[in-house]
């Protein structure tokens, strides 16, 4: 079967959830084939999942509430514990978000096959790569409630809202995704750069300190980051045992759709200039 690569795709919201639900059984044949692949030939295969997020909350807990003494005063706890927890849920969210990022500007360019040979629906490989981040942030999730069920001897009920405090960003990293899966195709460099810029989010949001630490004057410019109101949320429903901004999250869904579906129409209006470039 043959297809030409040059011709118009759909780039409607109702084509993308029809090639979603139709190329269903390869995106959870090759999430799978993702996240065991990356653990291949270890010794300790697939655990590697759990004691990565561990080793590195260890790091990061040591250097910022050891050596720099940060704290999150304004809960009125300023046990290492607490502060392990809390620095935990940013580096969860960022991970889940720079994870698809760094990763969106090389995936045509490693499946070249795919675009040349054979039919095979290219927008679903961001999909794949959400998959791959979202068993890991499963994983540190797990972590996550283990630990706070440790320290505290219970969990909220509210963070069953997590899913609903991810989900706008996990729209918005798609959106980003598409439109970043199509430019490394074009510009090379875009690899370099956006590794660049997800580890500048990083510590341009609220991981590593409160927002009331950060100098009142440049507040505004830390709300702009996409990743400050969602830590911020997961914090509230996880750590804090309180419910999510329902409306913040409505305001954030519908930009989030927004970019999403507006990734997906350049990563459709785009790609049938790849065979041309590959």
């Amino acid at each position: 079967m043959s297809i030409n690569p040059h011709a118009s795709q759909p780039i409607s919201p109702l084509a993308l959830c029809k090639s979603l639900w139709n190329n269903r059984q390869l995106i959870q044949q090759m999430i799978k084939r993702e996240v065991i692949g990356r653990y291949k030939g270890s010794v300790m295969g697939l655990t590697w999942s759990f004691f990565n997020p561990v080793f590195m909350l260890t790091v990061y807990t040591f250097v910022f509430s050891v050596i720099f003494k940060s704290r999150w005063s304004d809960h009125g706890d300023e046990s290492k514990a607490m502060f392990a927890v809390v620095l935990f849920v940013g580096m969860l969210v960022h991970g889940l978000f720079s994870e698809l990022l760094n990763r969106a500007p090389t995936l045509i360019l490693s499946n070249v096959n795919y675009v040349k040979k054979i039919v095979f629906p290219l927008e679903v490989l961001p999909v794949i790569a959400l998959g791959a981040s979202l068993f890991h942030c499963f994983i540190s999730l797990i972590v996550l409630l283990v630990v706070l069920a440790v320290f505290n001897g219970y969990v909220y009920i509210t963070a069953l809202y997590i899913p609903f405090v991810l989900l706008p960003l996990i729209i918005l990293s798609m959106g980003f995704a598409w439109i970043l899966a199509s430019l490394g195709v074009f510009l090379r460099d875009v690899g370099q750069v956006i590794g660049i810029i997800t580890t500048v989010l990083m510590f341009l949001s609220p991981v590593f300190f409160p927002i009331s630490a950060m100098p009142e004057a440049f507040r505004s410019w830390l709300i702009l980051n996409p990743l400050t109101f969602i830590i911020e949320q997961a914090r509230e429903v996880l750590i804090w045992g309180r419910g999510p901004d329902w409306i913040g999250l409505g305001v954030y869904t519908l930009v989030a759709l927004f970019v999403g579906w507006m990734g997906y129409a350049w990563f459709q209006k785009t790609r049938k200039g790849f065979s041309d470039v590959l």
